[in-house]
């Protein structure tokens, strides 16, 4: 099954409440995210927060056309859970 994002809710800061195809629902931070020219824009709260799901690509995406891999925001809304690790590791993340 192919992971993506059903929902999206912005919370405060840099945090996101998100619900996977999977039926988890988690807070993601995703203030490590925001490196590189393309999100620099993000750093301003205001920009951040306005975002929205895009059904094609089926994930977080923000007006400036930047967006995040499904599987990164899982990563970051699910990293502290043991039993998720091996998979996050085959992803390439690393708690």
């Amino acid at each position: 099954m192919s992971l993506h994002v059903t929902n999206a809710k912005y919370i405060e800061d840099y945090k996101i409440k998100v619900s996977f195809n999977d039926g988890r629902n988690g807070v993601a931070d995703l203030t490590d995210a925001l490196h590189g020219s393309m999100f620099e824009a993000l750093k301003n709260i205001s920009e951040f927060a306005n975002f929205e799901v895009d059904d094609e690509l089926e994930t977080i995406v923000w007006a400036n056309g930047a967006d995040l891999a499904p599987e990164y925001i899982y990563f970051k809304a699910f990293q502290n859970e043991p039993a998720l690790q091996s998979q996050f590791e085959q992803w390439g993340y690393v708690a």
